[in-house]
């Protein structure tokens, strides 16, 4: 590698280690590490702001914000109270119960919409729900951010690494829905299981709240008809566009917006209000986390490691399956699986027409089930994960790097493990 590689990922790791250790807040880390590759041309201006392998991904960044906005305005009609009391009564205020219940809606509405979405819609529930039933949010929120993206990665749109995935590969929705749907459905049910136990301390069950949530009427939460009505209506619009995508073309992010500007114009609500719910400090996490991983990109070190252990394994269709899976996973706990997959995608093309016998998009399940599932790992290993600890810091529940991820690493060896399996069954015997 060239210095500059060598100084890009110098500088990754010791931001990296920053964000773990927490001594300095994620977004200055990110910044400050952003910054200095800047500054010793790992990357570039052009490259950071406007590259579509290597630059901040917008799309990301206005999909959040958009839908920032569409849940604020949710926020002030009383669904989500409505929907908490709900929840809390099919539970009928038992904590595993009503776990089992987000998670289910929440893998499920992830293989329709992107992880991130989901989040941003559950979340407010679930702070909600917790609070009426004296439970620790952290738990909840941990294990749903988890849940999106095992759920994400069931389908095309699940997941943004599937839509680069299925674009290279020449994949169809069908062909997600066919391979990946009945494997993600036993990692559901096995993740709620697995919840059981590493949350087992938070579900303290108060018979006299219970009582209490029995006797409450949900549709009492709603505030304004009226605005609930308009939102929900331009939700759904949303939703829809999001699943058209492969018939309209029109990007997430764009959807989100258009929803978001249409919802503020035909509310009541005024702009500071909408612009008040924003988590502003997350989407610049994320800018600053994608100029770094760009500069990792941009000097080679992702495609360096990554064609280091593809060439090691060619040939051998069972090793290269599991080395892919298990790579994917690991890298990308570190770094963001948009850049990873983007990168790895032409190598897998490259080694699926090489590769003798069996089913050559065997590679392209390894890659997307290793990108998908590895992100569970650690705090930063997903979108979803970022915008979850975001939401939690903001509402006075902050959920720090290592409480996220000692969790997050049972559940990604668990999941990918499962993934072995199934891989070795279904292709390669």
């Amino acid at each position: 590698m060239t210095v500059t590689a060598w100084v890009a990922a110098i500088v990754f790791v010791a931001t990296y280690v920053l964000i773990a250790s927490e001594k300095v807040h994620r977004v200055k880390a990110a910044l400050g590490g952003a910054a200095i590759l800047l500054l010793v041309h790992a990357t570039t201006a052009g490259s950071a702001f406007f590259s579509q392998e290597s630059g901040v991904d917008w799309n990301v960044v206005f999909l959040l914000l958009g839908m920032m906005i569409i849940v604020g305005v949710l926020r002030q009609t009383g669904v989500f109270e409505y929907l908490a009391i709900w929840a809390a009564k099919r539970a009928r205020g038992r904590p595993f119960r009503l776990m089992a219940l987000l998670l289910v809606i929440t893998a499920m509405a992830s293989a329709l919409l992107d992880n991130v979405t989901t989040v941003l819609l559950i979340a407010p529930v679930t702070f909600l729900v917790c609070e009426r039933l004296t439970l620790p949010v952290a738990p909840f929120l941990i294990a749903e951010a988890m849940a999106s993206n095992i759920g994400g990665t069931a389908t095309l749109v699940g997941d943004p690494p599937n839509i680069i995935i299925a674009s290279r590969a020449g994949l169809t929705f069908n062909d997600f829905l066919v391979h990946l749907a009945p494997l993600v459905i036993v990692l559901t049910a096995v993740f709620i299981g697995l919840c059981r136990l590493l949350f087992r301390k938070a579900f303290r069950y108060d018979p006299e709240r219970a009582a209490e949530i029995m006797q409450l009427d949900e549709r009492a939460a709603i505030q304004d008809k009226v605005m609930l009505v308009q939102s929900l209506s331009v939700l759904g619009v949303v939703i829809a566009a999001f699943v058209l995508h492969p018939v309209l073309h029109y990007e997430p992010s764009v959807v989100a917006l258009l929803g978001a500007g249409l919802l503020v114009l035909v509310t009541k609500i005024t702009t500071d209000d909408a612009l008040r719910e924003v988590e502003w400090p997350t989407l610049v996490f994320f800018a600053g986390l994608f100029v770094m991983v760009g500069a990792l990109v941009e000097t080679g070190v992702i495609a360096q490691v990554s064609r280091a252990a593809a060439e090691a394994t060619a040939g051998r269709p069972g090793v290269t399956v599991m080395v892919l899976l298990w790579a994917s996973a690991g890298l990308s706990a570190i770094v963001d699986n948009i850049p990873y997959v983007a990168t790895m995608s032409p190598i897998v093309a490259d080694l699926a027409q090489h590769v003798p016998g069996g089913d050559h998009n065997v590679l392209w399940w390894a890659l997307a089930l290793g990108a998908d599932l590895g992100g569970n790992a650690t705090a930063v290993g997903a979108s979803a994960n970022v915008v979850i600890l975001g939401i939690a810091e903001r509402n006075g529940a902050r959920i720090s790097f290592w409480q996220f991820t000692k969790y997050g690493l049972v559940v990604t060896v668990v999941t990918v493990a499962l993934c072995v399996p199934y891989l070795w069954l279904r292709y390669l015997l």
